[in-house]
């Protein structure tokens, strides 16, 4: 019998314990069916107190806090609602228990943005990690030794794991019970519960809204003449003029500024108008191109697909209005 931990902090997000606490019943009730003693002893854990009443109307009883966990096979830090480096600051004592714990031998995996917990820990440095796609650029921001890959759903590193963005991560907790219990029971939960089994990337669900977190006036400038006039033959000489540097500066202060180059920053720019255009209007490829800066389809097809997964029309079938309306 796997002993899971499910770690549970004020700010912890609802769905993703009760997610957890579902699934690994699912299975134990899958064994249970087949005559199988149960698979998994989940125990929610706490810092200190026992009664833990969240940032929404729901309040846990835990099995035990932290000081008394003395061994465990994996941890399972959820997902959180708020502002991360307030929240990792305020739950520094949870992030060393993590650590200690890991180097004891317990393997751990974050859902969504728990993986912040996880980096915070140092259990990322050096490896692939997902998070929540909306948080990605951030997560590599403060922590450059991680190679955070926004597209996954999942990552498994020797027995660190890693879950996308907030109900993808349900996808983590199949993959973990398949690993632990076998396909079959896997596949059972995922019918039961009608949640795909597939592995997909969850790079169609972004939303780039530009990184304008950082304090370089220049080059916010720069970002908003993109934003502005990506539907335009834009060069990086003409960009670059704007921040009062030579070309080979400039790319470095954006590149340090935005996590991206310049000419990474105008793809995305350009490809979440074509996606809006997709989702929204009733234009043919060819306008949508033209509306987006684009002039060859090979160019343009090959540039969505990599940035979302999905070929223009494939997305357009997924998330256009017309098509969905029954």
């Amino acid at each position: 019998m796997k002993k899971i931990s499910l770690l549970i902090h004020e700010d912890a997000n609802l769905s993703a314990v009760a997610g957890a606490i579902d699934l690994f019943a699912a299975a134990n009730w899958c064994y249970e069916l087949s005559g199988k003693p149960p698979a998994f002893k989940v125990e929610l854990v706490s810092e200190k107190v026992k009664n833990i009443q969240l940032n929404t109307p729901t309040q846990f009883i835990c099995n035990t806090t932290m000081e008394e966990v003395t061994q465990t096979d994996l941890i399972i830090v959820p997902g959180f609602i708020g502002d991360d480096r307030a929240i990792l600051k305020k739950n520094s004592a949870v992030i060393n228990w993590i650590r200690e714990m890991n180097q004891c031998g317990a393997e751990v995996a974050s859902l969504c943005v728990g993986s912040f917990f996880l980096a915070e820990a140092g259990l990322l440095d050096g490896k692939t990690a997902t998070s929540h796609w909306a948080a990605a650029s951030d997560m590599q921001l403060h922590y450059p030794l991680i190679k955070v890959k926004s597209d996954r759903i999942i990552t498994d590193e020797g027995g660190i794991y890693t879950g996308g963005g907030a109900f993808a991560s349900l996808k983590l907790l199949l993959y973990l019970i398949e690993k632990f219990c076998g396909r079959e029971t896997a596949l059972w939960i995922s019918k039961r519960y009608s949640i795909d089994m597939d592995q997909v990337n969850q790079a169609y669900f972004a939303v780039f809204t530009g990184q304008h977190q950082h304090e370089d006036d220049e080059i916010l400038k720069s970002q908003a003449y993109i934003e502005q006039n990506y539907s335009t033959d834009i060069s990086i000489d003409e960009v670059s003029a704007l921040a009062n540097t030579g070309k080979r500066n400039f790319i470095r202060r954006f590149k340090a500024a935005t996590n991206n180059t310049p000419i990474e920053y105008l793809q995305r720019v350009r490809i979440e108008a074509a996606k809006k255009a997709l989702e929204d209007k009733d234009w043919q490829m060819d306008e949508i191109m033209d509306k987006t800066g684009y002039k060859d389809a090979k160019t343009f097809r090959m540039i969505f697909k990599r940035m979302t997964g999905l070929s223009p029309r494939d997305y357009r079938k997924k998330y256009s209005r017309e098509m969905n309306v029954a």
